[in-house]
Parts: structure tokens; C-alpha cells; sequence
């Protein structure tokens, strides 16, 4: 460990953990290259932590929790201490939007979106710290019962690395909020703004050991981080394969968990929808971030009068969506790494070898490097429902239509798959409209609109395979905190 930190360049080849509030390098010394999406060259490197490395994150998080300052500091003061990080991260948007942009492959003006919904973050939670009550509790005679929503005590994020800014603020937010001490692992492909991050919480005055970065590899960090037995609580996005292996660690300890995994969201488009509207949302929701994203709208339901039509206007729309560099600032950037590009890439195929039709394709950039992790925008007609690409998340720009008769069938459709985490719903029947919320097993449900730029303030989860608790809003707060009953007898 070294000195404590002081403000540098963000940029760097060489960046460093937050533990205890200083900087530290891997106790092994190894390091990760981190490269570009955009041309997949190498321009800086983070430390590869082990199982020594989370020990002393999450031992300096226990100390700042039992020992230190951070259990006696008001409600209130956590909230003005969120608050001047929202304040800074304003202060550094510009550097922290381009390196987000940078290290993920999201074209700039994606950067820039997401480190306003990060300042939004941290000024809803930052407002929110006081605002968590109790309750007095009708009891027997001679007593008085009443509740208190109490931290956990030191929290585990797992961060994912499709929107590293925005999800480490949903996760940091509300459990610094409720008191607990944070341990955080990025994903190793894009961990560089949470290490900014916590290195502004630092300056906006949280204690040390109160936010704590670990950087490497999910098998050894994250595992180690997951299976702690001093973390009291984990909180992870990303795949159900590996929330399945972080919930079976935490279960080791009998820790609680909240698990978002991924959806595979559907669009129900009636033949009464305002189609002006509902045709450039059902692009943006399968392109954005690449289609990294869990919400994405990946399955466009389509009620058979209008299915041909709406589908020639999305395969023009579509046959002129152009990826490309992240500071070229197109329609979308590169996808992750290399092997996510050739995951998307052969589950497109496997669905054109089977005979699913291909309605249109984007292009790539001319003159985007040789090396970025480029994948054209594809969109498939007439999908079979039970096909591998109507089922699984390809988390790649891959929209799939399909048509359906009548509500049931509607229904049938969207409830189809094993994963419930978000879908959109068109029409100008109010009553329709209520009834397909209602039977929709999602955990978000829009009508007449698909996303709410963050959503901060909305709780945020699934069903089924998409996981369960939730994040965002005060539903969160409540996760990242636990009940305690008191009861006085006084006769």
C-alpha cells in the first residue's frame, strides 16, 4: 500500500486499486492490458488482484464499518457526501464521458448520456439518505414495538461492463445511503471510471475504507469477493451462468443477494399503435450500447394486419444504421472484446444457416480500424419462437420479429422465454393497455414508450431467469438495508 491518494490525470497506463483510501497495486505485482474496443490496441493496464487483494479490500471496508467514523455519521451527511460526489462527477464529466467511451467502445454522445445519469444517481440517493423511516407497530398492552431499517454492514458490487458508470452508481448509491461500506470489482474489460469514481469519493470527503476498488479477472477476484465471509451482502449484473456461481458462494456464508441477469425483452406492436412514435424507439432499444444491454428490446411482436409493413419500415431503417468508432460518434461502436463480437456473430449465423430470414443489415464504418470489435446491425423476419435467437440474450445489436393474432397470442409470446426483466407495450386501447401490464411477466413494463433515460428514480428487476431484488430507486435502499424489530415492555 502506498500513500494516501492525490488528484492526478485520469488518463494512464498504469492505474491502481482504492483500498483503505489509498492506492495499491496487486500484492502478486501482475497486471491486465486494457484495450479499445474501437481498434483493440492496448492504452493502459490495471492491477490483477487475487484472493490476498480482496482480503484486505473487504478487511479495510469491516474496519471503516465497526471501527471507523462512517457508522456514526448521520443520515444526513452521507447524503451531502453522495451529493458532492454527483457534484464532482459533474465537474469531471468530460473526462470521465470519454474515458467511459474509450474503455467500453460507446459512441461519445453515449458517454456523455450515461455520466449524466451517473449525476443523477448520486443526487437521487444523495436526497434519499434521510428519507428511510421505521415503523411503530400496533402491539399488546404495556409494549411498544417499532422497526428499524438498519445497513448490512460491508456490500460487494459486482460490476458488469456494459454501463460501468451508471450501474456502479445505482449499486454505490443506495448502499452508501443506508451506511454500509462498499467493496466494488469491475468487470477487468472496462474498469478505469470506477476506479475515477472512487477516487473522487475520496475528494468529496467519505472515509477511508468506506469505497473500495478491486480490480482483475471475475475467477479470481469476483469469486473471491462473492465467497468473503466477512462481506454480510453481494449485489451482481450479468450473466444467470455466473450470478448462478455468485449466489452459490454467497449462500456459503448465508448472505443475501440481488441478481440482475439479463433479459430478453419483448415489444408488443398492435395494429392500433402509433407507428411514427413506436419505429424509432424499437431501433434505439436494440442498438444502443451495441445492444449490450440488458433491457434491450431484442423481440419486436408484431400483430399480423401491420407485420409487413412495420417490418419493411425497420428493415429501412435498419439497412442504414452504421458502427464505428467510439469518437466517430455513429449510430452505434464496437462491441466489447473480441470473443463477445464472435459470440453475436455466430449466434447471427446459426439462425441464417437454420433458415430464419434476414431482413436487412447495417454496415460498418469505411476506414473503422481492422482491429475494433465490429458487428453490423442485423435484423431477422418471421422468427421461430423456440429458435436458440427468440430464446437467449445475444446482447449484440440483433432485433428478431414476430407476428401474432389477438392478445393471447400476444401474451403467449412475450411471457415465452425464461428471462422477464423488461417489455413495451403500443396501442391506444387504455384498456388493453392495463390488461397486458398486468399479465406481462416483467419487471418493467412501458406503455407506449420503451426506457426512461436511466430511470433513475423506477425499481429495477425481474422475473423468472432475469433475476430477483431491485435496484434503482428507493426499492433499492430497501435491499441495501435490513429490518430490526424492537420492542419495549414497559408495562
Amino acid at each position: 500500500m502506498d500513500k494516501p491518494l492525490s488528484s492526478r490525470a485520469a488518463e494512464g497506463r498504469a492505474w491502481r486499486q482504492v483500498i483503505g483510501g489509498r492506492q495499491a497495486d496487486a500484492l502478486s505485482g501482475e497486471r491486465l492490458d486494457v484495450a479499445c474496443p474501437s481498434d483493440g490496441e492496448n492504452f493502459a493496464s490495471i492491477p490483477a488482484a487475487g484472493k490476498e487483494d480482496i482480503d484486505l479490500a473487504v478487511r479495510a471496508a469491516r474496519t471503516a464499518f465497526d471501527d471507523g467514523p462512517w457508522s456514526k455519521t448521520p443520515a444526513v451527511e452521507r447524503g451531502r457526501l453522495l451529493t458532492r460526489l454527483g457534484l464532482l462527477v459533474e465537474k469531471h464529466g468530460e473526462e470521465l464521458a470519454a474515458l467511459e467511451s474509450r474503455d467500453t467502445g460507446k459512441p461519445a454522445r453515449q458517454g456523455k448520456a450515461d455520466v449524466t445519469a451517473t449525476m443523477r444517481y448520486y443526487e437521487f440517493y444523495g436526497g434519499a439518505a434521510d428519507k428511510i423511516h421505521g415503523d411503530t407497530i400496533p402491539f399488546l398492552d404495556g409494549y411498544t414495538a417499532l422497526t428499524l431499517r438498519e445497513p448490512h454492514g460491508v456490500v460487494a458490487g459486482i460490476i458488469p461492463w456494459n454501463y460501468p458508470l451508471q450501474i456502479l452508481a445505482r449499486v454505490a448509491g443506495a448502499a452508501l445511503a443506508m451506511g454500509n461500506t462498499l467493496v466494488v470489482k469491475p468487470a477487468e474489460d472496462a474498469s478505469l471510471t470506477t476506479i475515477r469514481i472512487a477516487e473522487l469519493a475520496l475528494e468529496a470527503g467519505f472515509p477511508e475504507g468506506v469505497f473500495n476498488v478491486v480490480t482483475g479477472y471475475g475467477r479470481d477476484a469476483g469469486a473471491a469477493l462473492s465467497a468473503h465471509p466477512m462481506v454480510d451482502y453481494v449485489t451482481f449484473t450479468g450473466s444467470p451462468a455466473t450470478g448462478t456461481a455468485i449466489q452459490q458462494a454467497a449462500a456459503a456464508n448465508n448472505r443475501g443477494v440481488t441478481m440482475e441477469l439479463g433479459g430478453k425483452s419483448p415489444q408488443i406492436v398492435f395494429a392500433d399503435a402509433d407507428l411514427d412514435k413506436a419505429l424509432p424507439v424499437l431501433v434505439n432499444a436494440i442498438i444502443q450500447n451495441g445492444g449490450q444491454t440488458c433491457s434491450a428490446g431484442s423481440r419486436v411482436l408484431i400483430e399480423k394486419p401491420i407485420y409487413d409493413h412495420v417490418a419493411a419500415a425497420l428493415a429501412e431503417r435498419f439497412s442504414k444504421l452504421v458502427a464505428g468508432p467510439h469518437d466517430a460518434d455513429l449510430d452505434l461502436g464496437a462491441l466489447i472484446n473480441r470473443r463477445q463480437q464472435q459470440r453475436v456473430s455466430a449466434m447471427a449465423a446459426e439462425a441464417e444457416q437454420a433458415g430464419t430470414k434476414v431482413l436487412a443489415r447495417g454496415s460498418v464504418a469505411k476506414g473503422a480500424p481492422e482491429g475494433g470489435y465490429y458487428f453490423a446491425p442485423a435484423l431477422f423476419g418471421a422468427v421461430e419462437p423456440s429458435s436458440t435467437i427468440a430464446q437467449e440474450e445475444v446482447f449484440g445489436p440483433v432485433l428478431t420479429l414476430f407476428s401474432f393474432d389477438g392478445e393471447e397470442e400476444a401474451v403467449r409470446l412475450a411471457n415465452g422465454t425464461e428471462y422477464g426483466l423488461v417489455a413495451g407495450i403500443w396501442t391506444k386501447d387504455g384498456a388493453r393497455q392495463h390488461r397486458l401490464a398486468k399479465r406481462v411477466r416483467s419487471g418493467q413494463v412501458f406503455v407506449n414508450g420503451y426506457g426512461a433515460g436511466g430511470g433513475i428514480e423506477l425499481p429495477f428487476g425481474g422475473f423468472k431467469r432475469s433475476g430477483h431484488g431491485r435496484e434503482k430507486g428507493f426499492e433499492a435502499l430497501y435491499d441495501m438495508s435490513a429490518t430490526k424489530t424492537v420492542v419495549f415492555n414497559h408495562g
